[in-house]
């Protein structure tokens, strides 16, 4: 009797709770917090597999996504049952996600019509070209004034395309009004609310924004760009704000998590947003770097969007409320951060785990003079060039693994450092100190790495769970929940370690320099547009010094038959 009363207690002590579906490249994650106090009480992680089918594609299995989902919030509430966490203490849910993936399902059926293509997919180069190319002046820029981005292999629109023209299935869904469009967050709200029955389509601002279809200005789908890109309006996502109710749960009651149902979703925010709002950067000038599969580093701009002169891109940071005003970023995009870990570890053995990298690394302590340009999907942010490819130079018979380690984890403070750079320029106010989260942070020598390379100080929230806290806050304070102030005053106050620089500044700045070099030589190795002969064929000869090159073989063979016939 005792042992209840203290567990309904404890309970009781509690106070409203709110969850969130963190959604990730890698791994999808259900945590649940105290509104109260902002504590992380419970969470569970499943690892996503990735799938490769040509060189350049990425794909991930929608199905696949929804079921680690479901998967997660399964063990997350059988964790709070066994810590006498009373589940119907949960008030809300949030959804963060992985952006611009893109997802297209037929409505009647509630099927995938084909697999996820994740953001770093490069099968889009050549539409991405040939789009370029039709601009005036040939640029990558010209539909910025609208969306604050530059036409890229990165955002959705293309993907759609993409889909539209080579996926019979897709085609014949948008030409019979079954097809519908979004990326994960929409994908997920859809199934989660009940899918082919009465499921909610919908997408929040922030996740609109990466599409290259939405007008920031307007903060609606335009007409326009949907038009440029031949998309039709029908199969779009109801764009809504990061923080209001958008449907409530339906799941299966003979789950544990079957508790859930009936239980608002009521906040919706991008990954990189979402890790803005829980690093708390609601004033303009603030900014925080987040290490994932990639590396992005956002900083508030306020009420206003700011075009960026150095390649950086203006998104829409969040919308707190349907009638609260939006809050813009300009962000600095790196494709390859975490990513190169995984790379190491997969695809050349180098290491068995990501903790191993750091033991590797720090037994050298120095590259060694070695530089690694990881630029697999081409460079993102400030450079724009899906042309690039990776590469590892500068190598010695001295190099061995752990220096390669030693420069994979100086590649991600360096293209840190160029974002960093890119956002100093386009504000006039350089950062004092870089708020960083993500996973990549629990690896202490990347964390003095980067202070070192960026010469400021690198905070890190002792609760790195920050992407999470931030769609958890923005489902908790949404209209018709209230269970979260975002009220300064009302803000838990967050711990921190700091990294301080520990080199002198000339060093960073050679081996700043030497890196920027590196990146020179990794641009221009790809091109999809191959000069073809008068009858459509790629021709050997389309490369000049190939084509002189065996010109020249053939007569010397010519010359040297000649001359032994002669004899």
């Amino acid at each position: 009797m005792n042992g209840a009363m203290a567990a309904s207690s404890h309970r009781i002590t509690l106070g409203p709770l709110v969850a969130a579906i963190d959604q990730g490249t890698s791994s999808t994650r259900f945590l649940v917090f105290n509104s109260k106090t902002a504590e992380l009480l419970s969470h569970h992680q499943v690892e996503l597999k990735q799938s490769f089918p040509k060189e350049g594609w990425v794909e991930e299995d929608p199905k696949e996504i929804l079921q680690s989902v479901y998967e997660c919030m399964e063990r997350t509430c059988e964790k709070l049952t066994q810590l006498n966490i009373d589940i119907s203490n949960i008030k809300a849910v949030g959804v963060t996600n992985q952006r611009e993936t893109t997802v297209v399902w037929d409505k009647e059926t509630g099927e995938p019509l084909y697999n996820a293509i994740v953001w770093l997919d490069l099968r889009t180069q050549s539409t991405v070209e040939r789009l370029i190319n039709k601009t005036p002046g040939k640029n990558k820029n010209h539909l910025k004034h609208k969306t604050g981005l530059p036409i890229s292999t990165y955002f959705s629109a293309v993907k759609l395309r993409w889909l539209m023209d080579n996926v019979d299935e897709v085609h014949e869904a948008v030409v019979s009004h079954r097809a519908m469009f979004g990326t994960v967050d929409s994908w997920l709200i859809w199934c989660l609310t009940g899918g082919k029955s009465g499921g909610v389509h919908c997408t929040d601002v922030t996740n609109a924004s990466r599409t290259m279809l939405f007008n920031i200005h307007t903060l609606d789908w335009d007409p326009e760009l949907c038009t440029y890109f031949g998309i039709p309006m029908e199969i779009l996502p109801r764009v809504r704000s990061s923080s209001e109710i958008y449907g409530l749960m339906k799941i299966c009651s003979s789950r544990k998590s079957g508790a859930l149902s009936g239980i608002p979703i009521s906040g919706c925010l991008g990954d990189q947003s979402a890790a803005l709002v829980g690093q708390m950067c609601f004033q303009e000038g603030q900014a925080k770097n987040t290490y994932g599969t990639g590396c992005f580093l956002l900083r508030n701009t306020g009420a206003k969007p700011v075009m960026s002169d150095h390649g950086l891109l203006t998104t829409v940071a969040y919308k707190l409320g349907r009638d609260k005003p939006a809050c813009y970023a300009l962000e600095g995009s790196v494709a390859i951060g975490g990513a190169v870990v995984r790379w190491l570890q997969d695809n050349l053995g180098i290491i068995g785990s990501s903790e191993e990298l750091e033991k590797l690394a720090a037994s050298v302590g120095t590259s060694y003079g070695c530089y690694f340009v990881p630029a697999f999907s081409g460079l993102y942010a400030p450079y724009w060039e899906p042309s690039a490819r990776g590469i590892i130079c500068g190598l010695t018979q001295f190099t061995n693994k752990s220096h390669v380690a030693f420069a994979a984890l100086e590649a991600v403070c360096f293209q840190t450092r160029e974002i960093l750079d890119a956002m100093n320029q386009d504000s006039g106010i350089p950062l004092t100190q870089l708020q960083v989260d993500g996973g990549m942070t629990s690896n202490r020598l990347l964390m003095q790495l980067q202070a070192d390379i960026l010469c400021i100080p690198v905070v890190k929230p002792s609760m790195p769970e920050t992407t999470a806290l931030g769609a958890a806050m923005a489902a908790g304070a949404a209209e018709g929940v209230s269970v979260w102030s975002l009220s300064p005053e009302d803000l838990s106050e967050v711990t921190s370690e700091k990294f301080e620089p520990q080199i002198n500044p000339e060093e960073s700045e050679f081996r700043y320099a030497r890196w920027k070099k590196a990146v020179q030589k990794s641009m221009n190795w790809e091109t999809t547009e191959p000069v073809c002969n008068g009858n459509g064929e790629t021709s050997i000869f389309s490369s000049i010094p190939l084509g002189l090159y065996i010109m020249g073989s053939m007569l010397m063979l010519v010359g040297a038959k000649y001359l032994a016939g002669r004899d």
